[in-house]
Order: C-alpha cells, then structure tokens, then sequence
C-alpha cells in the first residue's frame, strides 16, 4: 500500500496513523520531496477527473487566475501541493480523500 501526500498534512497523518494501526503496512510518498511522474498524474487524473486538484487549497487561492485554467498535468507538475490528498493506492485498487467511505474501504 502506497498514501501519497504531503508530510505536513493533517488528513494525510490521520490517515496513516489509521492504516498503520489497522496492521496495514503503509509506505509513505511525500509528494514535495519526490513530484508524481506524468503517468502517475495520468492515471490519477484518469480515475479521479479533475477532483485530484484541491480547489480549497491555499495554494490554489494563492494562484494567478490564469494559472488556474492550466490543464490538470501542469497544475500538478508546477504545484504538487494541488493534489488532494491521500491518494491510497494498493494493486490497482485507487481511492482519493480519507472520507468515512474511503476509510470504511481500507479499515
């Protein structure tokens, strides 16, 4: 199982806090320090549409107007922290957010 996030994200530790107590062995992609490849920021595109970017995001507030109309590959590639977050990922199994649903499907 890989959570993609950042270090600093309060949902993101919640949510590795969890799978690990759960038994669940949790490796950890921070985002920041190592940005998605083109394929990964395709496939999570793929699965999630545009909601793999986090619109309430400072980051995204801070954003020029026209940076905002940028295809979702670019937004990702210039600004990892755009991502919503976690992104889980065990096999080809994908799940966005850390919601009870998505909790419900990996606890």
């Amino acid at each position: 199982m890989i959570v993609y996030g950042i270090s600093t994200c309060d949902t993101v530790r919640k949510a590795r806090k969890a799978l690990e107590a759960a038994g669940r062995d949790v490796a950890f992609r921070d985002v920041r320090a190592e940005p998605l490849t083109g394929t990964e920021v395709a496939e999570f595109e793929a699965a999630f549409g545009d909601k793999i970017v986090n619109r309430a995001s400072t980051t995204w507030r801070n954003l020029p107007e026209g940076e905002r109309e940028k295809p979702v590959a670019d937004l990702l590639g210039e600004h990892p922290t755009l991502m919503k977050r976690p992104v889980i990922r065990e096999g080809d199994k994908l799940t966005l957010g850390w919601a009870k649903a998505t909790q419900a499907e990996w606890l």
